[in-house]
């Protein structure tokens, strides 16, 4: 009876409403419903101002019954074409760019149907005039979107069923960017708010939405957007060709941000070392701050090597990164007799506190230390470039700011210098280093200094270090703390500076240093044999102290030679600075001692020899130097016609000249004249420096300088005895394109996506390619997503760097050139998807060809192909990687490598 009396209020307010409508205007009005426990009535229609809005009013709900109506939030819909409920069917059909909302749930298709008795909706497509589907459903709750051919959808269970849907899940969020995963269903069953079972699915991170060029297919599958996919039997198809990899179950994580994982290693044989998996690990993000990265090789022959990559990051405050890298290296078969064993091992640790954190202390570190031979013996194909790495250095360093005036500055740091081509290892362990700030004490603290007398200031520095000098077998033992040495300066100097006839700037000034040391050395003949001399160490403070004078003066001048505003070359300026200064030392032969030698004569020396600091100078110096810097700039008439100023070039950007004279020697008084210059041509592509030393004075047969002048012994006013130049040019296509390009040139090169290694910001050692980390997809990637390579013509986008040095030496007339050499990288965009490099060099000198690599790389859309190739020489080897470039599926990939030399 109550349904009855239901249907029986229903038609009532139905005619009712249909009055109304026709009274008002001529078209169909949506109806509001409102739901009273499990059934449906339609009341009066509202305000034609909320026609378009189906509203639920939840508040008339009787409070003594206790329960809550079926819809829990108003209904808004609309449609373009028309909106029209039916009685009979007791539905409301929307046609035509559809749109219904309710809750967090958003409904948009081209035909939405709503069963108000069952609180069901169906949303699909429809027909456009040609007969194709247009306007296909887009279902959205929460954050999760659907798009596919049809959707069932029940408002009280929250249960969906899916037709053909297609859905994408960013994942993989982090210092690569995020990818995304395009999951695609014929079925897909919506079990609530965050499970759904799928029917026949793929899996993709291709760009190309209905014909992706390669997918995972699932049979059965359970996804929980935003975190996970799990499937049955997948298998991979690449251009709808299902391939031999495939999988009787899968796992694919889909969270958002840092999660913890496991990362699949590359396998592959090598002729020495046997079969091996390589870049295995795990991934551990700790908390927001700190993750861990562990990774690990493992050869048959006993052959491994693991690594630990720690990164840390707090805004505001700090970031930096902590790696250790350590192989243990197993050559042949222990029996055979080119078995050997060796481990090698580096450490790197870099950090860098924010400048906001704290003004006045400062903390940083960069160590880079290990075996000499690691880069060179390390058996990543990433590590080659680092091969040509002669020298590892590292610093760590706290410095701290007092501002009070006077303001001091102290800092504390360990430093570490290491040969890789000789083993020997220099540290200092601590230096320790404070400056106070320079004191006027006759100017006032504000305002401008005028006089001699104002401008009167001193200052107080300190230095003292503890520097070790072992080897690398010794390192970090305690051996190397043997042959520690330990020593402190303090200096204070003292100067001022005014102008004389306006154009002449003077400074005038000393210092005094107090040197330290804890240690000393006493020398002497062995008294029974005295044949050898013997040092004795004599352990304690000791100290002297030295001090000098100075003086200098300099200015500047001014030529300029005009050719006329008609000529190309309207004007040439030289600018110069000569400056004269003089230095007095005096002699400090109180900190001297003597003993009688072999031969029964006297012997100096100073107890000081030895130190850190050494001894101090024995040798009274009144010495003058010169120096005369020059620079030349030239005025041209612009290209531009439209310019009005004239365009400056640089001929030269320096030309340095210096000498001196020492008063107090009693032969070679002059200096050598020392030049040195650089400039920038060809738009600052082209860097030149040269520099070169010239002798007065000649050499005897030994090769020793003798007080006679070069010119008076039949030689020339001066005698070369070293030069060296340097070269480097860097052009591109873009050098020879249109000046609307030009403001381009100052952008990285499209090609240095991968920082090379080798203390290089170039790639003239190669490049340290690791295709198992991607990397974000840059700028070419987006040029180049739509097109399939097009006929270039003649432009094909290139770079190119070459880098030149040369040096001599003839000091002692052996006329030699030390090192001559000519090193060049490039690139070669064959295509938006094909590229080619390069880097190679040639040593003149010793008549070869230095670390030469070839590249090849194919950008597959979805897929990257890399193929590095060392042709000759000692590291001669080759690379071949295919993979996925997304992070998510990266694990997909495929790499062969040759046999290491």
């Amino acid at each position: 009876m109550q349904s009855n009396k239901h249907h029986v209020l229903f038609l009532l307010l139905l005619l009712f409403g249909a009055f109304t409508a026709s009274a008002q205007e001529d078209q169909i009005k949506p109806l509001p419903i409102v739901a009273f426990r499990d059934t449906i009535k339609a009341p009066l229609l509202p305000d034609p101002k909320l026609r378009d809005t189906l509203i639920t009013d939840t508040t008339k709900v009787d409070s003594l019954n206790g329960k809550k109506p079926l819809l829990l939030d108003k209904i808004k819909y609309k449609a373009k074409d028309y909106v029209k409920m039916s009685q009979k069917d007791q539905k409301i059909y929307l046609y035509n760019e559809a749109e219904l909302y309710y809750q967090d749930t958003e409904l948009k298709a081209g035909i939405i149907i709503m069963d108000y008795v069952k609180n069901e909706v169906y949303a699909g497509r429809i027909k456009d005039s040609l007969g194709n589907y247009t306007q296909l459903p887009f279902f959205k709750q929460g954050t999760n979107e659907v798009i596919p051919d049809s959707i069932r959808f029940n408002f009280d269970t929250q249960k969906a069923i899916i037709w053909n849907s297609r859905t994408e899940q960013q994942a993989g969020l982090g210092q690569l960017g995020s990818d995304a995963m395009k999951v695609y269903a014929q079925i897909t069953k919506k079990e609530n708010d965050s499970v759904y079972f799928l029917s026949e699915g793929k899996l993709t991170t291709s760009k190309d939405t209905v014909n992706p060029d390669y997918y995972i297919r699932v049979k059965k599958a359970k996804f929980v957007p935003q975190k996970k996919v799990i499937a049955g039997f997948s298998n991979l198809y690449i251009a709808d060709v299902p391939t031999p990899v495939a999988l009787p179950f899968a796992y694919f994580p889909l969270t958002v941000g840092r999660t913890a994982g496991v990362m699949m290693p590359t396998f592959g044989s090598d002729p020495t070392r046997g079969y091996f998996l390589q870049n295995g690990g795990y991934y551990v993000p700790i908390n927001d701050y700190v993750d861990l990265t562990l990774t690990g090789d493992l050869y048959t022959n006993g052959s491994y090597g693991f690594r630990t990559q720690s990164v840390y990051s707090k805004r505001y405050k700090y970031r930096g990164n902590v790696n250790f890298r350590y192989e243990n290296l197993v050559t042949s078969q222990k029996g055979f007799s080119d078995y050997s064993r060796s481990t090698i091992y580096n450490i790197q640790v870099s950090h860098a506190q924010d400048a906001k954190s704290n003004p006045n202390s400062r903390f940083q570190a960069s160590v880079n230390l290990g075996s000499s031979s690691y880069y060179r013996n390390s058996l990543l194909q990433q590590n080659l470039p680092n091969t040509q790495v002669n020298n590892l250095s590292s610093s760590i360093s706290y410095s701290k700011t007092f501002p009070e005036y006077p303001s001091v500055n102290l800092s504390l740091t360990a430093t570490h210098n290491q040969n890789t081509n000789t083993g020997v290892v220099d540290v200092t362990l601590p230096t320790l280093q404070a400056s106070m700030e320079r004191i006027f004490p006759f100017a006032p603290r504000e305002g401008i200094k005028k006089g001699i007398i104002q401008n009167v200031n001193f200052q107080y520095n300190l230095n003292a270090r503890n520097s070790i000098s072992t080897t690398e077998d010794d390192f970090l033992t305690s051996r190397m703390f043997e042959n520690s040495r330990f020593g402190a300066r303090n200096s204070i100097p003292l100067s001022t500076n005014f102008k004389v006839a306006k154009h002449f700037s003077v400074s005038v000034g000393g210092s005094y240093e107090d040197v330290w040391a804890i240690e000393t050395y006493e020398r002497g003949y062995d008294p029974d044999t005295k044949r050898e001399v013997v040092t004795d160490t004599i352990n304690g403070f000791d100290r002297f102290g030295t001090y000098n004078f100075s003086a200098s003066i300099g200015t500047t001048l001014y030529g300029l030679v005009n050719f006329g505003e008609d000529k190309k070359i309207q004007a040439i300026r030289h600018v110069m600075r000569p400056s004269v200064s003089y230095g007095y030392t005096p002699s400090f032969d109180q900190y001297y001692d003597s003993y009688i030698g072999a031969d029964d004569e006297l012997e100096l020396y100073s107890r000081f020899e030895g130190t850190l600091n050494g001894a101090p100078g024995l040798n009274k110096s009144s010495s003058m130097s010169f120096s005369l810097g020059n620079q030349f700039e030239a005025k041209v008439r612009d290209k531009d016609s439209t310019a009005i100023k004239p365009k400056k070039i640089s001929i030269l950007s320096n030309l340095n000249l210096s000498t001196g004279y020492n008063f107090e020697a009693d032969s070679l008084k002059l200096s050598p004249l020392n030049l040195s210059g650089g400039t920038n041509i060809l738009n600052n592509k082209m860097a030149i420096n040269f520099g070169a030393s010239f002798d007065p004075y000649a050499i005897d047969n030994n090769g020793t300088r003798i007080n006679t002048f070069n010119v008076d012994n039949g030689g020339s006013l001066f005698r070369l005895t070293t030069a060296r130049a340097n070269l480097s040019y860097s052009l591109s296509s873009e050098t020879f394109g249109k000046k609307k390009d030009e403001k381009k040139e100052d952008k990285k090169d499209e090609y240095d996506y991968v920082a090379a290694s080798g203390g290089r910001d170039d790639d003239l050692f190669g490049r340290a390619n690791d295709f198992n980390e991607n990397r974000p997809e840059d700028e070419r990637d987006k040029d180049s997503e739509d097109v399939e390579n097009p006929v270039y013509g003649t432009k094909l986008p290139w770079d190119l760097r070459l880098a030149y040095a040369v040096n001599y030496s003839n000091s002692n007339r052996q006329n030699t050139i030390g090192s001559h050499s000519l090193m060049f990288s490039g690139n070669i965009q064959l295509s938006p998807r094909w590229k080619i490099g390069g880097s190679s060099g040639y040593d003149f000198k010793n008549k070869g060809f230095t670390l030469t690599q070839l590249r090849f790389e194919r950008d597959l859309k979805s897929f990257r192909m890399n193929f590095n190739w060392t042709p000759f020489g000692t590291y001669k080897r080759w690379y071949f990687f295919i993979g996925i470039k997304s992070s998510i599926l990266q694990d997909l990939k495929w790499e062969n490598r040759s046999k290491r030399n």
